[in-house]
């Protein structure tokens, strides 16, 4: 056994496992601890807005709400206009009361609701946090605004005595209620999960093929010029991304996964992100060699974090929402969100991936361009030896 363990750990392979499992360790410690600390305390960058059609109580609750609610609020006269900018995610809630909030909340035996709008379409957070925000405010209004609101309105308007308009306001003070309603609902947390699946499985593929590859190029290196190693080396990326991706959303389509916007959709833009993870991976191979996949190591972990596939982005503090904007999974994340549950397009995100894939692939045009290939180098080393 000595005699084992001894040749184990003469191999310099055995070292690298040792200290990569070591590197995941700090590096997603690091980061981690790092993109996530603070999140619970910038809940005020959250956008809701406030959409009001009634010219009384509902004019009250409006103002308090603007004035008073710890997050980025607005004013919206248009609820479609709020629902198209709750379908981008430029809006976390639409908070509306409609034109007969008074008058229901007013009526005997009746009941106002104040309806709020969720995209469900984002990280769970977000539905967590805003289901909490709807009940504060429905509660808040029930104690507060209602009573004074309609104690106003009835004794204002309706010239009903003071005392009168006190008792009627009191007996209201519970008539207000929440009515939630989700658009892009989720089935499942099975369902949830998957953009986060996708990302961690398509990279950490990615990154494996990319070091195997990397190996088998640089077994062949004596015989194959860089620039045919580098051609051979895009094929077969483009090649694996095709059946890699096919296999992935068949394997998604057939055990019931949410697909709203159709299976052929998905297949492609999962063709596309993987096939700019392969690239994007294999590029810091191309210029670092097998050490590369220590900065592959904290490229995951950073996409993780800042991708918005766990904590909404608006949540991360600046650095980390900056890191998100240039690294694949984002647009990865996003796209798969609004294919798979529902959204506007994914012309943006195709877009970004594109870009992001054709920088990818420059990078490691060059750095092959300025390494001498494994034919020149056994020549040069001839010459030197012969003298």
């Amino acid at each position: 056994m000595k005699q084992a363990l001894q040749a184990f750990m003469k191999r310099p392979t055995t070292w690298v496992g040792i200290i990569t499992a070591l590197m995941f360790q700090i590096i997603f410690s690091l980061i981690w601890m790092t993109g996530y600390d603070g999140v619970t305390d910038r809940a005020n960058r959250l956008h809701i807005a406030v959409v009001n059609k009634d010219q009384q109580l509902g004019e009250q609750v409006a103002a308090n709400l603007l004035k008073e609610l710890p997050f980025q609020m607005s004013r919206l006269d248009d609820l479609d206009a709020a629902k198209q900018q709750l379908d981008e995610r430029k809006l976390q809630m639409i908070i509306y009361m409609p034109e007969d909030f008074t008058q229901k909340a007013a009526s005997p035996g009746g009941h106002a609701n104040i309806q709020y709008w969720i995209n469900e379409s984002n990280p769970a957070l977000i539905k967590s946090m805003m289901n909490g925000v709807a009940e504060q405010v429905t509660a808040e209004v029930n104690k507060q605004a209602v009573a004074a609101g309609v104690k106003t309105t009835l004794g204002v308007t309706s010239k009903m005595p003071e005392d009168q308009a006190a008792t009627a306001a009191q007996s209201l003070a519970e008539r207000v209620t929440a009515d939630i309603q989700s658009t892009n609902a989720i089935h499942g947390m099975n369902n949830q999960m998957v953009p986060m699946m996708m990302v961690l499985a398509s990279y950490v593929g990615a990154m494996i093929m990319g070091m195997n590859l990397e190996q088998s190029a640089m077994a062949v290196s004596g015989g194959v010029s860089r620039w045919r190693r580098f051609g051979a080396r895009s094929i077969i990326n483009v090649a694996a991304a095709v059946v890699v991706s096919l296999v992935g959303s068949a394997l998604l389509y057939s055990l019931g996964g949410q697909i709203e916007q159709g299976f052929i959709h998905l297949w492609l833009f999962e063709m596309l992100f993987l096939l700019t993870f392969m690239f994007v991976s294999q590029m810091f191979l191309y210029l670092f060699g097998m050490a590369g996949m220590l900065f592959n190591i904290m490229l995951l972990s950073a996409q993780l974090v800042s991708s918005g596939t766990i904590v909404p982005r608006e949540l991360l503090s600046d650095f980390y929402t900056g890191l998100g904007s240039v690294l694949p999974a984002t647009y990865a994340v996003e796209g798969n969100m609004n294919l798979l549950f529902g959204g506007p397009g994914v012309g943006h995100e195709v877009a970004a991936l594109l870009l992001i894939t054709a920088v990818a692939v420059a990078v490691s045009a060059a750095a092959t361009g300025l390494k001498r290939s494994g034919r020149a180098r056994q020549k040069q080393e001839a010459a030197v030896a012969a003298k």
